[in-house]
């Protein structure tokens, strides 16, 4: 009957999705592949990391929700980021190769995928790796403060120390700097006793890749991300998790689907019943178009960039989200002025640029990158030299002792106090504003002489 539920919720789609299910010789489901031709479309558009989080339920069948992450999915709904479900006959190597198969066949963009997001338990990695060659499989940051959160309630520490813990964790998530992670885990080997310690697996903390694929997010951002995936769990839970019917509990995760999130996403993504696979809109009132380009900036930088290089280039692309301004340009050349700088750029390969990053460390700056983005073009790899490509051997000390100089270290020394002092002058009152001048006045003038006229 079941089936039947199952079969009657398919025939309600206007787009009728993809369904794949065995039956064992008991009359139990024995596997199912679902998605939507809507999930289907959501993944074509954002393939590049994949997340997997499993649910199980009381009769011992697990449920694999595959969701898209990353930071070019601004979905709306608890569930709008999920792209397909699928129940394996067994969890074991021949079971989930059979699942991942199924999930290529009906989605071409799983080549696109370059990285997985997983549990702490997920145990076949190798079939993982298998199916998925050019993909990174790492840790999830919510999978692991899930993971930490239980080992904090089963150890038993007491209210108080519980609650630091808690507390310290919650912070640390929705701003997992190096210094933060560091922070919690040194607060982790005071509090812990030192038997139970290896319980928690605190140096996943210092493992910068797994939280490099979190940083890029704001601490707000941070905090929607982990209720949106925590209400999203629990939605899954509570409807496969808790029924040992697992047909009913799928029917029921269905329905909830179709009631709650499909409307809100379609809308998002801007696709229409008709043409779910429609492109995105790129217009420039598109509101989502900046954060999308730059998305792609980012992406690019972490594909043909060496590790060191592209944590360089994502600072700098930070500092064009938040204060980038075109401000005159020409066939060829564009100049930039972001905060009080202003740089004559080469956006044409081999990009250059006049400011101090690019002339110490010949990488892309804040100044090329927002070309990229006001063009809506990503990096290519003619715009680095071979030293900052990926797969070079060469260590971010070698590379940045060839590049210094003593000149250049004296011209950033000049160039931070020159933005200092100018940064003062503009905040003080006119009576400030004078008593200083006039001490730079005289100070230029002790000099250089005062028979040459020195322009402050």
């Amino acid at each position: 009957m079941a089936l039947t539920m199952l079969n009657e919720l398919l025939i309600e789609d206007p787009n009728p999705p993809m369904l794949l299910y065995q039956v064992s010789k008991t009359a139990q489901l024995d596997t199912l592949n679902y998605q939507s031709c809507f999930m289907q479309g959501v993944f074509a558009h954002f393939p590049e990391i994949l997340f997997i989080h499993r649910t199980y339920n009381p009769m011992g069948k697990v449920l694999y929700t595959f969701l898209v992450d990353g930071p070019r999915v601004q979905l709306e709904g608890h569930l709008a980021r999920a792209v397909y479900f699928a129940i394996p006959a067994k969890e074991d190597a021949e079971g989930l190769a059979q699942m991942f198969q199924v999930f290529k066949k009906f989605n071409p963009a799983w080549e696109r995928v370059c990285t997985i997001l997983v549990d702490p338990h997920f145990l076949p990695l190798p079939t993982l790796a298998m199916e998925f060659p050019a993909a990174e499989v790492l840790l999830s940051a919510f999978h692991i403060c899930k993971f930490l959160q239980g080992k904090f309630y089963q150890l038993s520490l007491g209210q108080p120390v519980e609650r630091v813990l808690l507390t310290s964790l919650q912070s640390t998530m929705c701003s997992a700097t190096a210094g933060n992670l560091r922070k919690l885990y040194t607060l982790l080997s005071s509090c812990i006793p030192p038997t139970q310690l290896p319980e928690l697996h605190s140096h996943w903390l210092l493992n910068d890749r797994i939280w490099l694929a979190h940083r890029w997010r704001s601490r707000a951002e941070s905090s929607r991300y982990f209720q949106g995936l925590e209400v999203t769990t629990r939605v899954l839970s509570q409807f496969f998790g808790t029924t040992p019917c697992v047909e009913q509990g799928m029917v029921s995760l269905l329905r909830y689907m179709h009631q709650n999130s499909g409307d809100k996403a379609s809308f998002s993504l801007g696709l229409s019943p008709q043409n779910n696979h429609a492109a995105l809109d790129v217009s420039p009132e598109s509101p989502k178009v900046e954060q999308l380009v730059e998305a792609r900036i980012q992406h690019s930088l972490n594909a043909i960039c060496t590790g060191p290089a592209a944590q360089l280039c994502l600072g700098e692309l930070a500092v064009v989200q938040k204060s980038v301004h075109l401000i005159g340009s020409g066939s060829e050349k564009v100049n930039i002025q972001i905060l009080e700088d202003t740089h004559r750029v080469q956006p044409q390969p081999p990009a250059s640029c006049s400011c101090y990053f690019h002339q110490a460390f010949h990488l892309p700056c804040r100044h090329i990158l927002a070309i990229l983005s006001a063009h809506h073009q990503v990096l290519q790899p003619d715009m680095l030299p071979a030293q900052w490509t990926a797969g070079c051997a060469a260590s971010l000390d070698n590379i940045l002792g060839s590049k210094w100089s003593e000149t250049l270290d004296k011209h950033l020394a000049v160039a931070l106090l020159t933005e200092e002092v100018g940064q003062l002058l503009q905040h003080c009152s006119q009576e400030e504003f004078e008593r200083r001048y006039s001490t730079l006045r005289e100070l230029a003038d002790s000099w250089i002489g005062p028979y040459e006229q020195v322009q402050l």
